[in-house]
């Protein structure tokens, strides 16, 4: 089995053993710990000796046995090994193999999202024990040092033990709520990875990749939620674009400019698929409605050709659905494709008073462009280096640098495209 194959083998078998473990022992922290060894231990042992015929109960086997040292290293091992003795006498792995390994996952989801957890955490904490992700890996993603990251997934799992969480679905009534955060996690997860927040990348494919294998595992496990199915459709078409947005010199390539002919077809063909059906029988939510754009720019031949109408009549229905600064910030540039820069920046005028946009790099980087739109070069060149100064983005960054410096008819944009 080549590496690719088995880091995705461990990672979708991560979740359930560690759902397992939970159900069968409680104990998350400790529990995710002794995942974590047996994943490694699969991980060296594995490529040598071959994967087993059943590598979720090898797995299990190896956790149970961590788990057990564990707790005879501690004061109260003599009772825990009866209650454990008593619980369980022997390792049964045919029942196992037996137990909904999709209700523990997804339990496992919501218990990672739990509304004690600041966001934060709950990404941090679903890449680890959802995603199989080490604490090294995500602490790389997230360019943090891997002490910081390893604290931050420690305190989680203590906030969610002090918290008396408990190992089960939400009731009823906390499903849904509990689903929203779940969606947004991975909807984080996905954008941080689509336009990495700092650094010299403006993509990290592993993180991008992740969040739409775990938006898949959702879908698979809840395949008529409708926005369950527009997150994944969102994902999808947003991903496709991802070749075709970085020039030879790893430069920011924005859509109008981008070659159509580098896009995923196949994802896009699958996320407007997907968009398009849920539709049809589900009402419209948020993330349906971003899908909805993403399809209709994906559809377009070229940017010329973009039916900006349409699109502004789906974000007015994103706007009245799911009200955010950011959405008015998208609708603003379709509001000036549709009825002019005047109209649009209009529309930008109230984000100024607004403490969650007011000096954000992305309101005055589209407030720039739709200045240049409305012929006034120099308003533009100073709202684009305003946005390069807020961004922590190296490659937004030399873009929007680079925009400026186009408006000022110097050689200083030559300077700029050249690589760093």
């Amino acid at each position: 089995m080549s590496g690719g194959h088995l880091e995705d083998l461990l990672r979708d078998l991560a979740p359930q053993v560690l759902g397992l473990l939970v159900r069968r022992h409680g104990q998350f922290d400790a529990a995710e710990d002794a995942v974590q060894e047996a994943l490694l231990a699969a991980a060296v042992q594995w490529p040598r000796q071959g994967v087993p015929d059943n590598p979720r109960a090898w797995l299990l086997t190896v956790a149970t046995r961590r788990l057990a040292d564990e707790w005879r290293s501690e004061r109260a091992r003599r009772n825990r090994e009866a209650a454990l003795a008593a619980r369980e006498p022997a390792y049964a792995p045919a029942v196992d193999e037996q137990s909904p390994a999709g209700d523990d996952t997804l339990a496992l989801l919501f218990l990672c999202c739990h509304p004690a957890l600041a966001r934060s955490a709950q990404v941090a904490l679903t890449l680890r024990a959802v995603g199989g992700l080490t604490t090294a890996q995500i602490a790389r993603a997230y360019l943090v040092p891997e002490a910081t990251m390893s604290q931050r997934i420690r305190r989680a799992k203590q906030r969610i033990e002090a918290a008396g969480a408990r190992f089960t679905m939400p009731a009823p009534g906390d499903r849904d709520e509990r689903l929203r955060a779940v969606l947004q996690v991975l909807y984080l997860i996905f954008n941080e990875g689509y336009t990495a927040s700092s650094g010299p990348d403006l993509h990290r494919a592993d993180l991008t990749t992740e969040a739409i294998r775990l938006a898949r595992l959702v879908h698979r496990l809840l395949p008529d939620d409708g926005e369950v199915t527009g997150l994944l459709a969102l994902m999808l078409l947003t991903d496709a674009h991802r070749a075709a947005r970085t020039g030879p010199a790893g430069e920011l390539v924005p859509l109008a400019e981008q070659d159509r002919d580098r896009w995923d077809h196949e994802a896009i063909g699958e996320g407007t698929a997907l968009v398009t059906e849920a539709l049809t029988w589900s009402p419209p939510g948020p993330y349906q409605l971003q899908a909805a754009i993403a399809a209709v720019h994906a559809e377009a031949p070229s940017a010329g050709r973009t039916d900006w109408r349409q699109i502004l009549a789906l974000y007015r229905l994103l706007a009245r659905t799911a009200p955010s600064p950011m959405v008015t910030l998208n609708q603003a540039v379709a509001v000036a494709m549709v009825d002019g820069p005047r109209a649009g920046l209009a529309l930008l005028a109230p984000l100024d008073d607004d403490d969650r946009t007011a000096g954000h790099h992305r309101l005055a980087a589209v407030r720039a462009h739709l200045l240049e739109l409305a012929g006034e070069p120099e308003r533009a060149r100073a709202a684009y280096l305003a946005a390069a100064r807020g961004t922590t983005s190296l490659p937004e960054q030399r873009y929007l640098e680079l925009r400026a410096a186009r408006l000022t008819g110097t050689d200083e944009s030559r300077r700029l495209r050249e690589p760093h």
